[in-house]
């Protein structure tokens, strides 16, 4: 299963535990989460069902490519981290 944790900061506002999924995409790790816990979904998706801008997924260390369909593949021992996007200078 994958497992899948989200950071602190977003902690800071939805309390979420890292959990194993089985899922075969992003999208549906995070629709499988979403299904426990409705209140995370407005939180780290916009209301186009994308990932919000200030929102950033990595699997096994690598951002996922698919923004919009969410639809980077995961392997049965993938590691998912959903974490705040930062930004300034």
């Amino acid at each position: 299963m994958a497992h899948i944790v989200f950071a602190p900061a977003i902690q800071r506002h939805v309390a979420s535990p890292a959990r194993d999924i089985a899922a075969a995409t992003v999208r549906s790790a995070l629709d499988a989460v979403f299904e426990l816990q409705p209140e995370l979904r407005g939180y780290i998706l916009d209301d186009q069902a994308q990932l919000r801008r200030h929102m950033a997924i990595f699997v096994d260390g690598r951002a996922i490519a698919d923004r919009r369909g969410l639809g980077d593949a995961l392997r049965q021992d993938s590691r998912v981290y959903v974490v705040q996007a930062l930004s300034g200078g």
